[in-house]
C-alpha cells in the first residue's frame, strides 16, 4: 500500500513538472512570436530572423533541462513503465481545459522518447491516437473578422486595412484599397464571370516572416471559398500592400515546405489551421502546423498520416525514382507524398564527409532561411515497420549499405535514424519527361533557384541536375545537402591560365586548390543539358559563370544586407517599380 501511495505521488509530481515545463515552453514561444510586430514596424529584419532561430532552439533547450530534472525527480524509478503509465493519466487530466492540448501531448511524448529511446511507438506510455486533432473542428468566429459588402469593394478593402493597423501608418491606404479591389474584381470575373461576393473574412492574427507581414483571409461566394492574402511591406513612407493573392496554388507556395516558419500569435493553432485549410485544401495538416513554427507537432501529424496510410493501403516501401545518391539511400511509398532518407554507412570517393557533417548540414537547412528553394526535413529516430511493407530490393540495399542504421528484428524493420521530406520529381527526370515549354521554364527556374539560394547566403556545392527537384507547383528546389555551405565561406576564383600546352593535358590541376575554392566557369560542366536548353540557361543566367556575380553577393552579405526573395510572382505585385522600400534597402 505504501509503495502504491509513493508511486502515485511520484506520478503526480512527474506529470506536474512536465506540464509546468510545457507551460514554460508555450510562454517563451509566444513571447518571441509577439516581438515580430514591433520588429516589422521598426524594419528590424535581422531581429526577426534571429528570433525565428531562437524559437527553433527553444523546444530542445527546455526538453534537455526537463529530462535531467525528471531523471533526478524519479530516481531509480525513472524507467518503470507502470509509473509512466500513471504519469500519462495524471498529465491527461491537466489537459482538459487547454486549447492546444495536442501540442501538450506531443511534448509529453517527446519526454518519454528521450527517457526510453523508444523503438517504434509505446502505447502504454505515449499519446498515440493516429487520427488528427482537427476532425470535426471549426474555426470560431472570434479568430477572424467578417466583412459584408456595403458599397464598393475598395471601401471594404480599406476597412480591412484599417482594422489591421500598425504603429506605422499605411503609405497610401486609399490607393492600395483601390488597387487591391481591382485585382480581386478581375479574379472573380475570370473565375465566376461576375465580381459579386458574399463576404470577406480575414484572420485577426497577422503572419510575419523575414521582411513581410501577411493579412490572411478568404472570400466567400455561395459555396465557393477564394483565398484572399495581402502581403505587406514596410516602406520608406509607410506600410504598403505589395501584392494580392487569390489562387490556392499561390497561397500554398507562400506556406510552402521550402520556406521558413511564420511568426503568428494564436492561442488555438488548431482553429487557425482549420481556417488555413479552407483556402489551401490540398495542403497537408502537418505542413500547416510546421508553417506556424510548431514543427514538433507537425512531425507528429506527418507520422500519423503515414500510419493511416499504412493501415488503409497495401503498397510497399521501395527505392525512390532517380539516380542513386552517394551519401543517402532514398525510398518512398508509391501512394504517399513523402520520401525517406537514410545516411549510408560509407561514402565512396570522391565524397569526403561524415555522418556528423551530413547531419550538421541538415541542421543548417532547418535553421536557415530556405527562401522557397530548400526542402524542410523531419528527423526521426527508432522507427519500426512491418518487414512485409518493404520490397526485397530496398531491404537488401538498406541492410547492405546502411546496416549501422537499419536492422531486422523478427518480422520488423527498425530504422534508427532517417529524414522525411515532401516528394518532388528529380530535375533530371523532369527534363526527360516534360514537354518543351515546361522543360524550358524549368531550366530558367533552375538558375533562379541557384540565385535565390545565393541571395540567402547558401551555396549548394553541387550543381548536378539530379540534386534538384521540381514541386507540384513547377518550382525548382534543392535537396542534396551533403556539400551545401554558406556562401560567405567560399572563395571564388578565376581559373588560372595554363602555363604550357602540357598543363592543359594534366589530369590533376597544375595550381593549388584549397577546399573552399570555387571556379564558377567550371559550372558549365555540370549542367547536363542538351544544346538548346543550355543556350536558354546561358541566355538567362550567364552571370552565374562569373566570379564577379558571386563576389558581389558576398560583399552584400558582408554588409549584413538581407536581400529580397518574394514568395509570389512579380505579376501579383501591385507596384513592381515602386518607391524604394526599407525592405529593399536591407534595413536592419
Amino acid at each position: 500500500m505504501r509503495r502504491e501511495i509513493e508511486r502515485s505521488r511520484l506520478a503526480r509530481a512527474g506529470a506536474g513538472r512536465i506540464f509546468s515545463a510545457f507551460g514554460d515552453y508555450e510562454r517563451s514561444f509566444k513571447a518571441i512570436t509577439a516581438r515580430a510586430r514591433k520588429r516589422f514596424e521598426s524594419c528590424d529584419w535581422r531581429g526577426i530572423q534571429n528570433d525565428s532561430q531562437r524559437r527553433l532552439d527553444l523546444y530542445s533547450t527546455i526538453l534537455d533541462e526537463l529530462v535531467s530534472e525528471i531523471r533526478e525527480l524519479l530516481g531509480p524509478h525513472v524507467d518503470q513503465q507502470s509509473l509512466w503509465k500513471e504519469m500519462r493519466r495524471a498529465y491527461a487530466g491537466k489537459l482538459k481545459e487547454l486549447a492546444d492540448y495536442e501540442l501538450a501531448q506531443t511534448f509529453f511524448n517527446s519526454v518519454t522518447r528521450r527517457i526510453f529511446s523508444t523503438v517504434g511507438v509505446n502505447p502504454q506510455i505515449e499519446f498515440v491516437g493516429i487520427e488528427s486533432a482537427l476532425r470535426e473542428l471549426r474555426a470560431r468566429p472570434e479568430i477572424y473578422r467578417r466583412y459584408a459588402p456595403q458599397g464598393s469593394l475598395a471601401r471594404l478593402v480599406r476597412e480591412i486595412l484599417e482594422d489591421h493597423r500598425f504603429e506605422v501608418d499605411y503609405s497610401d491606404v486609399e490607393g492600395d484599397a483601390e488597387r487591391v479591389a481591382l485585382r480581386v474584381e478581375q479574379h472573380l470575373l475570370d473565375a465566376f464571370r461576375s465580381p459579386e461576393l458574399d463576404a470577406v473574412e480575414t484572420l485577426e492574427a497577422i503572419f510575419f516572416r523575414n521582411k513581410g507581414a501577411y493579412i490572411v483571409g478568404r472570400i466567400r461566394r455561395g459555396f465557393h471559398v477564394v483565398p484572399f492574402v495581402l502581403p505587406l511591406l514596410n516602406g520608406r513612407n509607410g506600410i504598403v500592400v505589395d501584392a494580392v493573392l487569390c489562387q490556392q496554388d499561390e497561397v500554398s507556395v507562400v506556406f510552402s515546405f521550402t520556406r521558413s516558419y511564420f511568426l503568428v500569435e494564436t492561442d488555438c493553432p488548431r482553429e487557425l489551421i482549420v481556417f488555413l485549410k479552407s483556402i489551401m485544401p490540398l495542403k497537408p495538416i502537418a505542413e500547416l502546423y510546421t508553417a506556424l513554427g510548431l514543427n514538433k507537432h507537425g512531425k507528429t501529424e506527418m507520422y500519423r498520416s503515414l500510419l493511416r496510410h499504412l493501415r488503409r493501403y497495401d503498397d510497399r516501401f521501395e527505392i525512390a525514382p532517380g539516380d542513386a545518391g552517394m551519401v543517402m539511400l532514398v525510398f518512398t511509398l508509391r501512394g504517399f507524398d513523402m520520401v525517406f532518407k537514410v545516411i549510408r554507412d560509407r561514402f565512396p570517393p570522391p565524397k569526403q564527409t561524415s555522418h556528423r557533417e551530413v547531419m550538421k548540414r541538415y541542421r543548417l537547412v532547418f535553421k536557415h532561411d530556405r527562401v522557397g528553394r530548400l526542402i524542410d526535413a523531419h528527423e526521426f529516430e527508432h522507427l519500426t515497420f512491418a518487414r512485409e511493407r518493404f520490397s526485397e530490393q530496398l531491404l537488401e540495399e538498406l541492410l547492405e549499405h546502411a546496416g549501422n542504421t537499419v536492422e531486422v528484428r523478427d518480422d520488423k524493420v527498425v530504422i534508427h535514424h532517417l529524414y522525411a521530406e515532401r516528394k518532388v520529381t528529380p530535375f533530371n527526370l523532369f527534363l526527360r519527361q516534360a514537354d518543351d515549354g515546361a522543360a524550358d521554364r524549368g531550366v530558367v527556374d533552375y538558375g533562379n533557384a541557384i540565385k535565390e539560394l545565393a541571395a540567402a547566403n547558401i551555396f549548394p556545392g553541387d550543381f548536378l541536375l539530379k540534386n534538384f527537384g521540381v514541386t507540384r507547383h513547377g518550382r525548382v528546389v534543392f535537396y542534396d545537402y551533403d556539400e551545401l555551405c554558406l556562401l560567405e565561406d567560399c572563395r571564388f576564383r578565376q581559373m588560372p591560365l595554363a602555363r604550357t600546352p602540357e598543363d592543359e593535358l594534366e589530369a590533376e590541376a597544375w595550381f593549388s586548390v584549397a577546399e573552399n575554392d570555387i571556379f564558377p566557369e567550371e559550372f558549365r560542366r555540370f549542367l547536363g543539358m542538351n544544346d538548346a536548353r543550355r543556350a536558354i540557361f546561358e541566355r538567362h543566367h550567364s552571370d552565374l559563370f562569373t566570379v564577379g556575380f558571386w563576389k558581389g553577393l558576398q560583399e552584400r552579405h558582408g554588409r549584413n544586407e538581407l536581400m529580397d526573395v518574394f514568395p509570389y510572382p512579380a505579376s501579383r505585385r501591385l507596384r513592381v517599380d515602386t518607391e524604394e522600400t526599407a525592405a529593399e534597402r536591407g534595413a536592419s
